[in-house]
């Protein structure tokens, strides 16, 4: 049996990814490795800092030791650290947004990024940009920061989380054909989003881990 380590900057995906991967690929081990102290020293600093760079990569290589087969990064804004993981990691590392990316550049030209953090506008927008290089494609996105909505949904105010997200799809709605969710913990907002822009709307979990039953070869 395949053995997966899921490491996270946050505990909000542990739960509905254990689902996930329960539904879409019972036939892995899975664990879990959450630091949420990561994604706390992103966001201040702006950027990922070398310490959590180290640290993802002790992670990543903690894994190898724990036996793992892979690692499934399920942060966004440490995706470039994934990449980097797979040039120095002992085992592989798979980026949770990949094929969600791939999948918005294989079929729409005018993409929208939506996201609750500045800090996962980048790494996402770069993704997405290489995806249309690998795919011999060219797309323009269009950025679309839902300011204030990570910091409500951490304190619980789920609604002003929501609201926040849909107006920053709402505000870029007109220069779109679709939209992705930079961050995984926003998949819970892909239906009402498509219902109140009338526009695709891809998120990573569900993706990601079929993404990662092909990548294990893993059949169907």
């Amino acid at each position: 049996m395949k053995h997966v380590v899921c490491v996270h900057t946050a505990m909000a995906l542990v739960e509905p990814l254990t689902k996930i991967f329960q539904e879409l690929l019972p036939e892995v081990t899975v664990n879990h490795i959450a630091d949420s102290s990561l994604i706390k020293e992103v966001i201040a600093s702006g950027e990922v800092t070398p310490a959590v760079r180290r640290r993802l990569l002790s992670y990543y290589n903690g894994a190898a030791d724990a036996g793992a087969d892979v690692v499934f990064n399920t942060c966004s804004s440490v995706g470039d650290v994934a990449d980097y993981g797979n040039l120095y990691a002992r085992i592989p590392v798979f980026r949770i947004d990949q094929p969600m990316a791939a999948e918005a550049v294989r079929n729409y030209d005018r993409i929208g990024v939506i996201s609750t953090l500045p800090t996962t506008l980048d790494p996402t927008c770069r993704l997405l940009q290489n995806e249309a290089r690998k795919a011999g494609r060219e797309v323009t996105l269009v950025e679309g920061l839902a300011d204030g909505a990570f910091a409500a949904g951490q304190s619980g105010d789920g609604e002003t989380h929501d609201r926040l997200i849909a107006e920053a799809a709402q505000r870029i709605a007109s220069q779109v054909d679709m939209f992705v969710l930079a961050q995984g913990s926003m998949a819970r907002m892909e239906q009402r989003l498509s219902e109140l822009t009338g526009k695709p709307v891809l998120s990573s979990p569900v993706l990601g881990v079929k993404g990662l039953r092909k990548f294990l070869n893993i059949e169907d």
